[in-house]
């Protein structure tokens, strides 16, 4: 099978496998694309928590995005985990030099274990300098409140805060429903002409690691094929819900989710 087209990949390692960037490759892979990678830090961590975070230098980040796109253009860049200003920087200075208009920004703040992973300085850079630049961005609800300092407990707040966020300069919002405690998990794509909210059966489960970098991958990996926005956040999320309901249970904390939902193996290699 022939890659549909090349993703790029800006984010931490995690250790563990079920989120950043490990979870970025499978998903965009497990999706018939072919991934690239920047790899902004690496964390040490498992299904219970982060243990720690070791920062790639600046300046290595954007060499690496550089370098890379110089020889594989990709028609699609996610970025997911940026620790400091000076990485957010170095990552928007790159990406002015990189022409692909499909970028989506997966603010990731706060680990599933509740590790907050962003300082203020770094919040205040990434909303001057890459929320403007980003075709979409993902929150899901402790982000979107980080970013617009709002409240969130219900779908009117979800959208208030959606609305915020299109006025700090973004071109479409993805706020991400799964952490309010109801029956249903509702998702609301927002931008200036249109809304349309998601709404799936939320799955009882623990093993929930890395939802959230699979998403934004999933999404991206189907707009660097050609689909239309919505189409392409309807597909993903429907992508996660299947690995979700998986429910492989590794491990002793919030397990990962089953990024090979989609391939079906070939007789040969069972």
């Amino acid at each position: 099978m022939k890659p549909k087209s090349k993703v790029l990949i800006i984010a931490g390692s995690d250790s563990s496998g079920g989120a950043g960037i490990q979870a970025d490759i499978k998903t965009v892979t497990a999706l018939g694309s072919y991934a690239m990678t920047a790899i902004t830090a690496v964390t040490v961590q498992n299904t219970t928590g982060v243990s720690s975070v070791i920062s790639i230098n600046p300046k290595e980040i954007g060499k690496q995005i550089l370098f890379t796109c110089k020889d594989i253009k990709p028609e699609g860049i996610k970025i997911g985990m940026l620790h400091s200003s000076k990485v957010i920087l170095s990552v928007a200075r790159s990406l002015r030099k990189v022409k692909t208009s499909k970028i989506i920004l997966d603010p990731v703040m706060v680990a599933k274990g509740g590790a907050r992973l962003i300082n203020e300085s770094a919040i205040k850079t990434l909303k001057d300098k890459l929320i403007k630049k980003a075709y979409l961005i993902t929150p899901n609800i402790p982000e979107a409140e980080i970013l617009t300092k709002t409240k969130i407990k219900n779908l009117e707040d979800m959208i208030h805060a959606a609305n915020i966020l299109l006025k700090l300069g973004a071109k479409n919002v993805l706020v991400k429903g799964g952490h309010r405690k109801s029956k249903y998990a509702e998702d609301v794509l927002l931008n200036r002409k249109e809304i349309k909210i998601f709404k799936n059966k939320k799955i009882k489960t623990k093993n929930t690691h890395g939802t959230g970098c699979t998403l934004s991958s999933a999404i991206t990996t189907f707009l660097s094929c050609g689909k239309p926005l919505k189409k392409s956040c309807e597909l993903g999320i429907k992508y996660v819900n299947h690995a979700i309901g998986s429910n492989l249970n590794y491990g002793k904390g919030h397990g990962p989710i089953n990024h090979l939902n989609s391939i079906l193996i070939d007789k040969k290699f069972k």
